[in-house]
This record gives C-alpha cells, sequence and structure tokens, in this order.
C-alpha cells in the first residue's frame, strides 16, 4: 500500500508539473521531484520522460527559463546514478542532448548577436546552466559506460546524435573559454572529464561488440557477417568515428594561440591517437575518417611551432638560453610528433599520402638544428633539439620505410623526395652571397616557412638533407633489407652534397651533439660531424655487406676512389680503409683485386705517373688503402703488378713509379720479397745515372710518356716515405750520384730550350732529395764542389725567366739540413763555408709562406745538430722575418731570433678545433672554388679521362661472343620480369607468402639489371 501511494504521489505530481504554464510555478514543483522516492523502472522513465519534455527548445525568456532549466538538471543528476536506470537511460540521454543543443546555440548568440541582451545576474545564472550541462553530459557518459544499451536501431540513433551534439557544446565552450572567465576552470575541468568518459565508453563498445566473422553467409556480397553483427560493427565504427572527429576539431582549437589549454591539449589529441588505434575495423574507420587529414594537422601543428620558436631565436640574440628553457619550448613540437608517429605507425598508407608533408617537417628540424650549432650561445638549444625532437622525428621516417603495408615504390619515392638529385648539386648561395658569409644570421623564415610542394627547390634544406640521410645510414641495422638497398643507390647523392660549399665548411669545421645512454637518462656528447658521418658510413657498410646492397656499396667505392673533390677523396680512402682492415678475407681479396684491376686498366690506358693525374690520384688512394691490408694480400698484389711477366712492360714501368711516388707499403712486404723490391729499384737507379754520367739522354727506351728518368724518380719516393735509408746505399754508388747531379747543374746552365730546362729542375730536385738521406755523402770531398755549384746556379739565375729554380727550393732546404753532417771551417776564407752561408742567405730571404716555412725548418734541424759555433754567419741581415709585418723598411735581426724561437718552441697544432666566423668564411670561399672545379671537370669528363663519378672514360669493344651473352641475358632478364608481372596479377598474390616472394624476386631482378645494365656499357656499341 506505501509503494501505491508514493506511486500515486508521483503521478499526482508530475500531472501538476504538466498542468502548470507558469515557468516559476514549475520550478518548486520540479525540485520536488527530487525528494520523491523511486520504488521501480516504470516510475523512474515516468520522471525521465516528464523531464526531456519540460526542456523548451525555444529562446531563453529570462532568468526562470534559466533556473527551470538548471532544476531539470539536477533533478536529472540525482535519478542518473540510480542502478535500475538503465530502462529508461535512453530518455536521459534525449534530455542531455536536448539541453546541450539549447546551451550551444544560446551560448553563441550570447556572445555573438547581442553580447549585451543579458543582465550580469541572467548571464552568470546561464554560464552555471552550461556548466551543469557539461557536468551531466559527463555522467551520462559514464552511465552508459556502466549500462552499454541493446543494439536497436533507435537507440543507436539517440546515442550517436547524443555524442555528437555533447561534444559540440565542448567545443562551442572551448572556443568562448576566453569570455566564460567566471566559470573557466570549471568548463576545462568538466571538459576533460567528457573526453576521458567518452574515450572510456568507445573503448567498452569496442570490446563489446563481435568483430569475429560470423557463420552466416550473405549470399549476395558475401560478406561472412550477419547483418546483426554488421549494424553492430556500424553503430560502433559511427560511434568511434564520431568521437575522433570532434576530438580531432578540439585539439585544433586547443592548438590557437600557441597551445595554452594545455589538459584539453592532451586529452583531445591522446583520445584521437587511443581511438584511431582500436580494433573497430581499421580499413572501414581509415574511409569514414580523414587519417591523412588527422597526420598532415598535427605535422603542420609541430612545424609553425618550430617556427615560433625559430623566431623567437632569431639573431641577434644575445641573451643566454638554458637547457630547461630549450626543453621547455620543444615540448609541444615533441607532443604533436609523438602522436603523429602512433598515427603513421597503425596507418602508413594513408601516412604515405602527405609523406611530403611529413618529410618537410622532419628537414626543418635537422636543419634548425644545424643552423643552431653556428651560434656559441644557441648551443644548448641545439642539444635540447637533439635530444627532445630528433629521435621523434626520425622515428617519423623510420615508421613508414619499415612498414610492411608500403610498397617498395612508395618507400622509393619518400627516399626521392628527400634526396633529389638536383638539390645535391645546386648551391645555396649565389656568388655574390659568398662574400657576405660574416653577415650570416639565423632566417626562420627563410629556413623554416618553404611550402612542401617546394622539397626539389629548397636548396636551403639542403644541410638538413645530408643530416637525414647520414642518420639513415647508422640506423640502417634497424632498416629492412630493401630499404638498405635503396639507401645505398642514394651514397653518389651523399658525395654530390658535399661539393656544396657549405656542407663542405660545415662539415669540416661544426661539432654536433649526439644523445647516447638509456632514453631515462640521456647523455648529450658532441662529435665532429666528419667523423660522424664517417662512422655513419662505416655502420652502413658492415649492414650491406651481408646483402645485395653490397654491390651497389661496392661500385660506389670503385667509381668515386679518385673522386676528385678533396673531402669526398678522403671520405671515401677512409672507407677502402675500413673495409681492408676489417673486412673477411674472401670480401677483401675480392674487392682489393676489383681496385687493383681498375688501377691496372688506367695505367695501361698511356698515362704517365705526372701530379695530379688520374693514375697519381689512384695510386694515392690505393697505397693508403694497402696501408690498411693484411701482408699476404700486398705480396699478392705486388706480385701481380710487378712480376718478371710485366718487368718490362710499359703500363707497369708507370704503375709502379705512381706506386712508388705515393707510398707503396715495401715496409708491408715480406722480408724476401721486400728485399728483391729495393734492389730493382736501386739497380734501375744505379744504370740510370751510369749511362747519364756525363750528358743527360734525351729520353730512355723505358721512359714514360710525359716523364723522364723514372729510375731517379723511384729511388727518392723510397727516401721521402722512409721505405729505404741512406745506410742502405753502396758507398761505391755515393760518387756517380753528386757526379749525376753536377752533370743535371751543368746541363741546365747550357740549354736555352725552356721545356727541356723543366726536365733539369725536376732531376735537379730529385737528386737533391736522394742526397739529403745518405748522412755519408756529406763526408765526400766532392760534396764542396757540389755546393759550390749549387751557389753558382742559385746567384746566377734569379730572374724571372729562370724562376721555376723555385721549384727545387723545398729539396735545397732538405740538403742545407743535412749539411749539418759536413765537416765545416769556420773561417771566411774556405770558399764551400762561404758557399754554405751564401745558400742559406738565399734560402732565408725568400718572402713566400711556404718557403719560410721550409727555411726556418731547415736552419732549425742544421744548427741543432752542426758543430759550427758562428751561427750568424748563416743569417742574412735581410732575411724575411728580419722585417716587421706593418712596417718593411729596415731589418731587426731580434725579430729574426724572435721568430725562429717560437717556431722551435711550437708543441703542435690545436688538438681540437674551436672555429669562428672567419675560419667559416675562409672554409665556405674554398668550397665554392672547388665546387667550380668540379663543374668544369663534369662538363668535360674526356680531358681527365674520367667521368662524373670518377670512372676512366675509354673507347672499348668487347669480343663478339660476350656481347652475344650479354644480350641473351638481356632476353631473360625481360622474360622473368614479365613472368613477375603476370604473377602478380593472379588471385593468390594477396597472401603473404607470395607478396614476400614477389619482393625478393624483384630485389634480386634489379640488382641483375643493374649488373647486365654495367657489363654492357663496357662496350662503346652497348
Amino acid at each position: 500500500m506505501e509503494g501505491e501511494e508514493g506511486g500515486s504521489n508521483l503521478q499526482s505530481l508530475l500531472h501538476a508539473i504538466k498542468a502548470s504554464e507558469i515557468l516559476d510555478a514549475r520550478i518548486p514543483l520540479v525540485n520536488q521531484l527530487e525528494e520523491t522516492g523511486v520504488s521501480n523502472g516504470s516510475e523512474l522513465t515516468s520522471i525521465a520522460e516528464c523531464l526531456f519534455t519540460l526542456w523548451e527548445e525555444s529562446t531563453c525568456t529570462g532568468t526562470s527559463h534559466c533556473k527551470l532549466n538548471k532544476a531539470i538538471l539536477q533533478v536529472a543528476a540525482k535519478y542518473l546514478k540510480l542502478e535500475n536506470m538503465p530502462d529508461c537511460l535512453c530518455q536521459f540521454l534525449i534530455l542531455a542532448t536536448k539541453a546541450s543543443i539549447w546551451c550551444g546555440k544560446h551560448l553563441h548568440e550570447n556572445f555573438s548577436n547581442v553580447e549585451d541582451s543579458l543582465d550580469e545576474r541572467h548571464r552568470e545564472l546561464f554560464f552555471q546552466l552550461v556548466l551543469d550541462s557539461l557536468s551531466f553530459s559527463s555522467a551520462t557518459f559514464s552511465a552508459l559506460t556502466r549500462h552499454p544499451m541493446s543494439f536497436e536501431n533507435a537507440f543507436v540513433l539517440v546515442v550517436e546524435n547524443f555524442i555528437a551534439e555533447q561534444l559540440n557544446l565542448l567545443k562551442v565552450s572551448i572556443s568562448e573559454i576566453k569570455r566564460l572567465q567566471s566559470i573557466a576552470s570549471e568548463v576545462l575541468k568538466a571538459a576533460q572529464e567528457i573526453l576521458d568518459t567518452a574515450v572510456k565508453l568507445c573503448k567498452v563498445y569496442s570490446q563489446g561488440i563481435n568483430l569475429e566473422p560470423c557463420e552466416t553467409t550473405s549470399k549476395e556480397d558475401g560478406d561472412p557477417m550477419d547483418c546483426k553483427t554488421m549494424d553492430n560493427r556500424n553503430h560502433v565504427i559511427n560511434v568511434t568515428s564520431c568521437t575522433i572527429e570532434n576530438f580531432y576539431k578540439l585539439g585544433i582549437l586547443a592548438a590557437a594561440g600557441g597551445g595554452g589549454l594545455v589538459s584539453i591539449l592532451n586529452v583531445s589529441w591522446k583520445g584521437v591517437v587511443t581511438l584511431l588505434q582500436l580494433e573497430v575495423g581499421k580499413a572501414i574507420l581509415a574511409n569514414k575518417i580523414n587519417v591523412e587529414d588527422i597526420i598532415l594537422t598535427l605535422v603542420s601543428l609541430a612545424r609553425e611551432s618550430l617556427k615560433c620558436t625559430a623566431e623567437a631565436w632569431a639573431l641577434p640574440f644575445k641573451g643566454s638560453l638554458s637547457v630547461t628553457e630549450a626543453k621547455r619550448s620543444f615540448l609541444p613540437i615533441k607532443f604533436y610528433l609523438i602522436n603523429a608517429v602512433r598515427i603513421c605507425s597503425r596507418y602508413p598508407c594513408e601516412a604515405s599520402k602527405v609523406f611530403k608533408d611529413i618529410m618537410f617537417c622532419v628537414l626543418r628540424i635537422s636543419t634548425l638544428g644545424l643552423e643552431l650549432r653556428k651560434e656559441t650561445n644557441l648551443g644548448t638549444a641545439s642539444d635540447a633539439l637533439a635530444e627532445f625532437l630528433e629521435p621523434t622525428s626520425f622515428l617519423l621516417i623510420h615508421t613508414l620505410l619499415n612498414s610492411l603495408e608500403l610498397e617498395n615504390e612508395c618507400k622509393l619515392q619518400i627516399l626521392d623526395s628527400l634526396f633529389p638529385i638536383d638539390v645535391a648539386k645546386q648551391s645555396m648561395k649565389s656568388e655574390g652571397d659568398i662574400c657576405s658569409i660574416d653577415n650570416e644570421k639565423i632566417a626562420p623564415d627563410e629556413a623554416l616557412a618553404s611550402n612542401c610542394e617546394d622539397i626539389p627547390s629548397m636548396r636551403n634544406l639542403i644541410l638538413g638533407r645530408v643530416f637525414v640521410l647520414v642518420n639513415l645510414l647508422k640506423n640502417s641495422p634497424d632498416l629492412g633489407e630493401e630499404v638498405v638497398f635503396m639507401l645505398s643507390k642514394k651514397l653518389d647523392w651523399l658525395l654530390d652534397a658535399f661539393i656544396n660549399e657549405n656542407v663542405y665548411s660545415f662539415t669540416l669545421l661544426t661539432q654536433i651533439p649526439q644523445v647516447s645512454g638509456l632514453t631515462t637518462s640521456p647523455e648529450i656528447a658532441v662529435q665532429p660531424m666528419f667523423y660522424y658521418i664517417l662512422n655513419s658510413l662505416k655502420t652502413f657498410m658492415i649492414v650491406a655487406s651481408s646483402s645485395l646492397a653490397w654491390l651497389e656499396v661496392e661500385k660506389f667505392l670503385l667509381c668515386n676512389v679518385v673522386h676528385p673533390h678533396p673531402l669526398c677523396s678522403e671520405i671515401v680512402t677512409e672507407l677502402w680503409c675500413f673495409l681492408a682492415q676489417h673486412a673477411e678475407r674472401d670480401l677483401l681479396n675480392d674487392t682489393v683485386d676489383k681496385l687493383s684491376s681498375l688501377i691496372w686498366t688506367l695505367a695501361s690506358s698511356g698515362q704517365g705517373p705526372i701530379p695530379s693525374s688520374a693514375l697519381r690520384k689512384m695510386a694515392r688512394s690505393v697505397c693508403i688503402v694497402l696501408n690498411c691490408t693484411p701482408q699476404s694480400a700486398i705480396d699478392r698484389i705486388y706480385g701481380s703488378f710487378f712480376g718478371e711477366d710485366n718487368a718490362r712492360n710499359g703500363a707497369s714501368v708507370a704503375l709502379h713509379l705512381a706506386l712508388l711516388m705515393e707510398g707503396f707499403p715495401l715496409d708491408s712486404l715480406s722480408e724476401n720479397l721486400r728485399k728483391l723490391a729495393v734492389r730493382r729499384v736501386l739497380t734501375a737507379f744505379c744504370g740510370f745515372i751510369e749511362s747519364n754520367s756525363k750528358n743527360l739522354v734525351d729520353r730512355s727506351s723505358t721512359s714514360i710518356p710525359g716523364l723522364h728518368g723514372e729510375p731517379v724518380y723511384a729511388l727518392s719516393s723510397l727516401f721521402s716515405h722512409n721505405q729505404i735509408k741512406g745506410h742502405e746505399i753502396d758507398n761505391k754508388y755515393i760518387w756517380p750520384i753528386l757526379r749525376f747531379t753536377m752533370t743535371v747543374i751543368h746541363g741546365f746552365k747550357s740549354i736555352t730550350d725552356t721545356s727541356k730546362k723543366d726536365q733539369y729542375i725536376q732531376f735537379l730536385g730529385q737528386t737533391l732529395e736522394i742526397i739529403s738521406h745518405i748522412k755519408q755523402a756529406y763526408a765526400c770531398d766532392q760534396m764542396h764542389e757540389l755546393v759550390s755549384e749549387l751557389l753558382s746556379l742559385f746567384t746566377a739565375y734569379t730572374t724571372i725567366s729562370d724562376g721555376q729554380l723555385h721549384l727545387c727550393k723545398p729539396a735545397l732546404a732538405a740538403f742545407l739540413a743535412g749539411l749539418s753532417h759536413m765537416e765545416i771551417s769556420e773561417g771566411e776564407e774556405c770558399p764551400s763555408s762561404r758557399a754554405i752561408w751564401e745558400l742559406y742567405h738565399n734560402m732565408l730571404r725568400e718572402k713566400h709562406w711556404a718557403l719560410v716555412h721550409l727555411g726556418l725548418a731547415a736552419f732549425g734541424n742544421f744548427a741543432a745538430r752542426t758543430s759550427c759555433n758562428q751561427l750568424w754567419r748563416f743569417v742574412p741581415h735581410d732575411a724575411a722575418l728580419s722585417f716587421e709585418i706593418e712596417q718593411e723598411r729596415e731589418p731587426n735581426e731580434e725579430n729574426f731570433m724572435s721568430e725562429l724561437r717560437k717556431y722551435l718552441e711550437r708543441d703542435g697544432a690545436l688538438l681540437a678545433p674551436s672555429p669562428c666566423k672567419d675560419q667559416l668564411g675562409l672554409l665556405v670561399r674554398e668550397g665554392a672554388v672547388l665546387r667550380e672545379v668540379i663543374e668544369k671537370l663534369v662538363c668535360e669528363p674526356k680531358r681527365n679521362g674520367f667521368g662524373n663519378n670518377g670512372q676512366f672514360q675509354k673507347k672499348r669493344k668487347l669480343p663478339e661472343g660476350i656481347n652475344e651473352g650479354i644480350s641473351l641475358v638481356q632476353r631473360g632478364l625481360k622474360a622473368m620480369s614479365d613472368g613477375l608481372a603476370r604473377w602478380r596479377q593472379q588471385n593468390d598474390c594477396h597472401s603473404s607468402e607470395s607478396r614476400e616472394m614477389q619482393e625478393e624476386l624483384s630485389v634480386h631482378l634489379s640488382c641483375l639489371e643493374d649488373v647486365v645494365s654495367h657489363m654492357a656499357s663496357l662496350d662503346e656499341r652497348g
């Protein structure tokens, strides 16, 4: 009876509420509902229906209207917490939907159309109503999470409409948050609760629905799900996609104005990522939501935040920046990038559609990090960027390159966009800008505001491109075999980039930060850019050695072994040395044999070992590599080059001399082979000087084109590279050597042909170099005569027309240093002593900086070892260093002694480079000159016998049998390619095993095509 009485009272109250037409009269009646007990679900349903019926959708009529709506929400919030409310949850959802629509509409009108129409009291009441509506929305989401509704069509539409309207009110509230100052904190708190509960609801829905295929199969479309399961899944996808869409818009709103709404920014974007990762049908969800737009927005937000940060630090930046401040500036950027990485890993196909924007963002981050290194007061910012942003930005690239869902063609497009060929060869500055390097500033508008569509023409990002490629090479162990193969084809791009003057200068001078240690407590270590590049390339060589990419790496090493640019040549030579030191024996022998074949081909082309020739350049690289090669390999190579069969071969003679002039490691040969090699050089030298003791023969029978007297050059080279000692020369040959030197001097004096004089000058320099290493030669009586002859030569021929004598000054300096082993009389009556003094005077008067250095070195060595006491006699009063730098009117002996003391006491060069603007400017100018030289060589490849990649250009014809075989292989490759294409069109190509086999075959065929094309290019007819 008590329950019936309570029910009767409730019905009477509900009837009274509906019958009341005055708003002020309804408010106390509605409040009474909050105190009325509910005994069953039907009564709760009656209350819920009454409440959403009372909510009028008309325009707000005043404070009474707001009070009534506020009372309705308070009553509904109480009954929403009851356990028996699932039966009437739909009515509460309708009420929440109507409240959200009403509040959103009036909130917009309040601030846009009639801002001053509400008085202060009404405004505050309305704001509280908005806050109550948001709180009720959060409670309704929680109720839905606790009591998931059945998937009936009517309820499904109510739920979807409810979620859309709640999140729409949230967007309006957040967009007007600055005007809701009195309740701003409460709105943000309620918004965060709504977002959290919305994510939980989507998780519950995705876990509750059966996404597995059902037994019932539709006959029409072949879908393995029954209609009910399909409808349920569609509902879950609709709810999830609607939530994601609104979260995405909220995230954009929260990011506006610098991202001040941190809590909303955090929850909204994390919610987007979480919901996109739900297992609710990835393909269908991707069709309903524009995932690429979400990725693009995150990347754009990161890019915009990076631009603002760079502008804040744009030069002139006078203050000091702490690591904490720098990290705080980079935190929003890292937040956007991390969320972008998570979405890209889940939806790589969608991410690949906007890969240009993604790669552009990565390039901007890398470029800014390198630009910051140029300024000492921004070094902490560069360190923070290396620790905070670079790992995450590089993860964006790795995510796409390592994705199994992306085709190799797509990955190749990504790498081509990062490293386009034309960008590597473009200059970052015009010729007129090179001289203004001292005024160079970090310009964010120039370095960071380019459009991603213009990636191939963005020259100002080339430093970032180089750094990205080097990082990919360094982390190649984490990449797939097909990506490693693609990267191997980008090695030539890297060398082309080093030709750019700014990259050249930056590589040589700049130290970059590297993150080491655990990710939880990383440490920043500074490393020179040059060594970072070398270590990355060496890592890549190790990874590539066990895959098909090694063919490309080997081709790269062989083609660039004599690269015309010094930095590129140094890098390639270092890689050869690394290969020689650490490669397995079979791999080393095979690669070194190919290198040997290449230099042998070059020597056979008729080139002589003249300075700066291709043969000399390659000989230098080969000698450096052989210094790192095991003895057995060196013995084998020496035997193949200079065995009995090749002893009298002209190419062998040219190659032998070129290698000796560049320091062939004779000491690394086995003992017997070294003795044989030294004996061969000495025998040839002795025979040459004997046959030319009185007059120089114009040409010897075995001479090399462009070079006469190769035995003299060979012995001089052995001494220069410390491959032979002076005591190994028999004393019986000393007088012939001195006599030959005087013959050269007399010959130079007697002839008038300028071309022949150059030849005599070279002989004189080589013989003086040989004598300077033979200590016992200075004890011969004939040495006095030679000194006098040298004095007469250098004093008689000092005119401009005989300026080629300067070419002998380095050898003369070495010869003068060795005079400390000679017995010298210090009296003025001794002609040989006077001759020695005059020779030193001649040397020390030279004003060229290189000759000044050589003269000081010679005099310092002489003074340290000689028994002479009157050293002042060797120094002229007008020595080059006796003059003041600014005022050269009168010499001062104290200046010379001061400079000599500095030279003798100098410890050496600095161990750690500390570049300044002047050094950077000099390197940029030097790089510009080198680039012009390289461009001329590229335009005229046949002039020096080498093409763009350093390959020797020679017209050749292969035998007909080989050409026929190449044609057969090419036809076979075409047949295999056609077969692979047909296989891909078959139905079974969708299986994972088929795809893997197809990819493997595709990589093999690509490698074979490259090899066969290279073989065909060997024939000029090919």
